[in-house]
């Protein structure tokens, strides 16, 4: 099983049962000699890591590995050259892959939104306080920075009324924030609960300022969820596999019930794989909104946030909203 580096990220009997006769009839079906699930440094890579650790997704093949991506052009580059085939992805970037013709098939959604303002003020707890300070965002022109800036319209703020610090990563974001170089970061789990305790370590009080899941709905007039990442298959693998997709989404279900409800022991099952502290991945599961649902099933709350996202630039999700054929 492949390790990750501290840089990178990361019921019943008979459900049980009825997930291992879903893997065996995969394995049967599919013979797949390996598996690599491939993954974000955020929240539901620790879903991920949980069920493979825990046998969740035992007999899909002979091997079940996971790997992170530590930036969307790296998952961008693995789409394209066809080798990712299962993959943890914004929702936002399955449906713009979809529709510029990449045949990617949205799983499932596997968290409800993870993204916080992090800061050393306790008075910064709306966008429009943040006007005048300097703030760090994590992958410009990707999800976290397409969020907040759309936020930040629909609040009537100019990009101009805020000193934005783009960052390569949310871990550099979180180190600018940490060794106070800026006022704020705009941070997704477990990046948030790392700069709140390494900051804590160094002395300096970081706290969760703005949940942006409420700002999202509060500014759109939307359910509170923001259903921000979700698995991922390639079009080919799911026509080749599809009882190893559904196997792999009723282990993903089982493991985010087991992560949710115990957090501590899920820590610590996963954090030597994920490079985290567990304390860092305990304090991250709560505040991750992690879920395992169906994308058919999440498609009426996930259109109006792709509306939403693609109200000012159509491009973002490649002009249109995606058919049906993108949601499993």
């Amino acid at each position: 099983m492949t390790s990750m580096t501290r840089r990178g990220l990361f019921t019943g009997v008979a459900a049980l049962g009825c997930a291992g006769l879903l893997a065996g009839r995969a394995r049967a079906d599919a013979a797949i000699p390996e598996l690599t699930v491939w993954g974000p440094p955020a929240g539901p890579s620790v879903t991920v890591v949980h069920a493979i650790e825990t046998g969740r997704l035992r007999g899909i093949a002979d091997t079940v590995t996971f790997r992170a991506w530590r930036n969307p052009d790296e998952l961008r580059a693995g789409l394209t050259s066809g080798t990712m085939n299962v993959f943890v992805l914004p929702t936002q970037s399955a449906a713009n892959l979809f529709n510029r013709g990449l045949d990617v098939r949205l799983v499932n959604v596997m968290t409800n939104g993870l993204l916080h303002v992090v800061s050393a003020d306790p008075a910064l707890t709306s966008l429009e306080a943040l006007k005048g300070r300097s703030v760090a965002v994590p992958f410009r022109n990707d999800t976290p920075d397409i969020i907040f800036r759309r936020l930040l319209t629909a609040r009537n703020i100019g990009e101009d009324d805020l000193d934005l610090r783009f960052a390569g990563t949310p871990l550099e974001a979180a180190q600018l924030l940490a060794t106070g170089r800026i006022d704020a970061a705009l941070l997704p789990e477990p990046a948030a609960s790392a700069s709140i305790v390494r900051g804590a370590m160094a002395g300096r009080a970081l706290t969760r300022v703005i949940d942006i899941q409420d700002a999202w709905a509060k500014a759109m007039d939307l359910p509170p969820a923001l259903p921000q990442a979700g698995l991922g298959v390639t079009g080919a693998f799911l026509e080749a596999h599809r009882p190893a997709v559904e196997a792999l989404h009723q282990g993903l279900a089982q493991a985010v019930e087991a992560v949710n409800a115990a957090p501590a022991e899920a820590a610590g099952i996963v954090a030597g794989t994920v490079g985290l502290p567990a304390p860092v991945i305990r304090q991250a599961i709560p505040h991750s909104n992690l879920v395992a649902t169906r994308a058919g099933a999440a498609r009426p709350v996930l259109e109006p946030v792709f509306k939403a996202l693609a109200d000012t630039d159509p491009a973002i999700l490649g002009g249109k909203l995606p058919d049906s054929a993108f949601y499993l």
